[in-house]
């Protein structure tokens, strides 16, 4: 029978995929584990071939063993049965007795004659290969161990190939061990130890390290500057060093790659988006100019999406307390380097509002605006509040203003009022939209008809004329296109905002937010729809009368309330003297603490109830503002003082009546009622303004500037005139430019010196000189001539 070849056929690549992963694993470990096997059987064979060489090294006659018989006892077991099938050897004859014995002496391969062919033992086949196999080995003693030979590249010469060999030196390796102990001992006695930095050469070293770290830093942004197409390879490079690893300056250099970067790409980064080529565009042959420029596209897009991921990790770490394994910056440290990564960031958003991945730098930053810390909140808002100052069209505000609103309403509206108060920053306003377009698309002059006549041909009459109509049709058609792409991006931006506000307006009426939307609906009333004023004033009257709300939030829904009724709100049939009232008797609330500040709405709302809306408001309601707001410049800070009196001023010239106020004489019956908080009955008309006599004597000179000209009846020319740098400016301008926020007066106060009277004057110099006289002439002329007795008075008072 001819042998069966065992042929493993090699799986193709489709049964591969149709076999499950557990069978492969399973294939592989029984390949691994039949590899082992045969490994060991190997080791085995060497390891006895071995022992029979130190064995016939030493002169010592072992008997061949049977390979089966590996245990002990089983060895012990055949040793007895030989004994017992050797027991008839009594029975034997000597002459074969000693044949057996000389075969015996004939089992080791030492005391065997080599002429001899004959097999010593006759046993199964596996123990013959066994044999066969040890017979093979060379019969010279070896002294030293075998070496292993490293077969290498053969050579190929005349007579043929001529396969090369290196022996591979033996190590032992109990040896190597004792070696590699006693030079490690060795080592540790000759090393000296490392010598400590002092404090200054640390400090030293430190200093020169950051210094060639700069260099690097400062040569590969001139590089890029220089030729940002060519160089662009190396903003790569200088991201790098934002993974600095050396502890001594690895904060100060990551803050300075960071910043760094952040110029280089305001400097380098064109001014439109770029945008993904097509497959079509990638496959089109094009110049080297324009290959390069994409080179340059592509690179700077990618470095800058990861130089924003590097900055969005930097803040992750900071926020989540995260220590990297490398240890290199510590958690303290980790702030500094947060607060410059936000800082970039800000940069960002404001300066490339137009370029790629501004959406997710709106993401990073809003969140932001609500963060515990002070300094990184109001960086983000001052950042939001610049963008949306700048935003001519509208685009980056709206998906600012998105983001912000899905945050408030996903944090439940548990939110810093600072991020509310962005909104009014936004540049949503008529005027300004009509403005923006003009400067956009100036109208052009075209040439009249007479003008064409004089100076033009018939025939370039007729091309002028062409000419024109064609440029007509497109300046109409980009004033529209843009005009009206940009007011549907401000209708969708008020749309959000409007919705924000009257979220919280609905679900939270006693969340701080509520000055912030109260601010902003004063702000953009005009802009709201006149379906909403009737419902919205009715909110804002019974947040009022709920008496939930502080002086500043009532004082904000006052001014919200005016600012609609102010505007389109003329149409409505709306009695607004519940709001006058309101502030009325909102007014004694302020004084020279903290309410101070308070003094700027009230003026605002002043501006609104009382001069825009002089038709409306009555003699009487006038007269008891100018009183009441006289009396409060009495009891609050200078800067207040002035922009009442102020204030006071412009009413005296919208109503020229209220001048009645400075004559003592009365008009008209009744008492002035001041303690009473209607103004149309408290008979303002029966009084005077005497406050303005004490206000004249204040120790702030602009106060008294402007007391002594409304005492003059607040004179447009004349000695009491106001200069023009007071008079032109309104009562909130006066009111912040004369603020003392800084704790100093402005202008300075002079110091009072105090003079020494030389002269104490007596009792009797502050008489008058004839009734001094007669209290003498009477006290002379009295003579008591009955002695006084004062107990026959003090018995019969004890008797009643």
């Amino acid at each position: 029978m001819k042998a069966r070849r065992n042929k493993k056929q090699i799986p193709s690549f489709r049964k591969l995929l149709k076999t499950s992963k557990v069978k492969l694993e399973n294939k592989l470990k029984n390949k691994q584990f039949k590899q082992q096997s045969t490994l060991k059987k190997y080791r085995k064979e060497q390891r006895k071939l071995r022992q029979a060489v130190k064995d016939a090294v030493s002169k010592k006659p072992i008997p061949l063993e049977d390979p089966r018989e590996k245990q002990p006892g089983k060895r012990i077991e055949r040793e007895e049965e030989e004994e017992e099938e050797a027991l008839p050897l009594d029975m034997m004859d000597e002459d074969d007795l000693q044949l057996m014995r000389d075969l015996g002496q004939r089992a080791s391969f030492l005391t065997r004659d080599l002429s001899s062919s004959e097999p010593v033992h006759v046993k199964k086949r596996k123990h013959e290969r066994i044999i066969e196999k040890y017979e093979k080995i060379p019969r010279t003693l070896q002294t030293a161990p075998e070496k292993e030979l490293i077969h290498l590249l053969p050579i190929k010469d005349k007579s043929g190939i001529i396969p090369q060999t290196r022996e591979k030196p033996v190590t032992d390796n109990n040896q190597d061990e004792e070696d590699e102990e006693e030079m490690e001992l060795e080592e540790e006695i000759i090393e000296d130890p490392i010598r400590e930095l002092t404090l200054e050469e640390h400090l030293i070293e430190r200093r020169k390290k950051l210094q060639e770290k700069k260099m690097h830093i400062a040569a590969l942004a001139s590089a890029i500057l220089s030729d940002p197409e060519s160089n662009i390879k190396k903003l790569k490079e200088l991201r790098s060093m934002l993974m600095e690893q050396d502890p001594d300056v690895a904060v100060t250099v990551r803050k300075l790659v960071i910043v760094s970067l952040m110029e280089l790409f305001k400097d380098i980064t064109p001014s439109y988006k770029i945008r993904p080529l097509t497959e079509a565009e990638k496959s089109t042959k094009i110049r080297k100019e324009t290959q390069k420029l994409r080179e340059f596209e592509e690179g700077l897009v990618s470095q800058y999406k990861f130089y924003l991921e590097n900055l969005e990790q930097i803040i992750k770490d900071w926020k989540q307390r995260k220590l990297k394994k490398s240890n290199v910056v510590s958690l303290k440290a980790y702030k500094g380097l947060a607060e410059v990564a936000v800082k970039s960031l800000c940069e960002l958003l404001v300066a490339l509002s137009h370029f790629n991945f501004h959406n997710n730098i709106i993401v990073l930053i809003v969140p932001l605006m609500n963060d515990v810390s002070k300094s990184i909140s109001e960086m983000c808002c001052e950042a939001v509040k610049k963008l949306f100052k700048q935003d001519k069209l509208g685009q980056a505000s709206l998906g600012v203003i998105k983001v912000i609103s899905g945050f408030v309403k996903g944090r439940n509206y548990e939110v810093r009022p600072e991020m509310l108060k962005t909104f009014l920053c936004l540049r949503i306003k008529e005027v300004e939209v009509k403005k923006d377009t003009e400067d956009i698309n100036k109208p052009k002059k075209f040439m009249t008809f007479k003008e064409k006549r004089k100076t033009l041909s018939r025939m370039q009459r007729k091309w002028k004329k062409a000419e024109e109509k064609l440029e007509r049709e497109l300046l109409e058609a980009e004033a529209s296109e843009s005009t009206e792409k940009k007011l549907k991006l401000h209708t969708e931006t008020l749309n959000i905002v409007f919705v924000t506000y009257f979220r919280i307006l609905k679900k939270a009426q006693r969340s701080p937010l509520l000055p912030a939307v109260l601010e902003g609906l004063a702000k953009f009333a005009h802009l709201i729809n006149v379906e909403f004023f009737d419902d919205l004033l009715v909110v804002l009257h019974t947040l009022i009368e709920s008496g939930d709300l502080s002086y500043q939030e009532s004082l904000h829904c006052v001014q919200t309330a005016f600012h609609i009724l102010s505007g389109q709100g003329d149409v409505l049939n709306i009695d607004p003297m519940k709001f006058y009232t309101h502030l009325y008797k909102t007014l004694f609330k302020l004084h020279a603490g903290a309410t101070n500040e308070g003094v700027e709405i009230v003026l605002q709302c002043l501006d609104v109830m009382l001069t825009k809306r002089r038709k409306q408001v009555s003699q009487q309601r006038a007269l008891a503002f100018i009183k009441r707001l006289c009396t409060l410049a009495l009891h609050v800070l200078p800067n207040s003082s002035i922009g009442i009196l102020a204030t006071n001023r412009i009413l005296m010239h919208t109503f020229p009546k209220t001048d009645l106020l400075l004559d003592n004489e009365s008009q008209g019956s009744g008492v002035f009622l001041p303690e009473l908080d209607e103004p149309e009955y408290c008979n303002a008309q029966n009084t005077a303004l005497w406050e303005l006599h004490a206000l004249r004597r204040h120790y702030h000179p602009i106060v008294q500037r402007f007391a002594a000209h409304l005492i003059a009846g607040a004179p447009s020319e004349g000695s009491e005139a106001l200069k023009p740098e007071l008079s032109r400016r309104s009562a909130t301008e006066l009111f912040e430019t004369y603020s003392m926020a800084a704790m100093t007066f402005n202008p300075p106060v002079q110091s009072s010196s105090s003079k020494r009277k030389d002269e104490v004057l007596q009792g009797d110099a502050f008489l008058n000189e004839d009734l001094n006289q007669l209290i003498k002439r009477y006290c002379s002329e009295v003579a008591t001539h009955l002695p006084l007795d004062f107990s026959r008075y003090s018995t019969t008072s004890l008797r009643r």
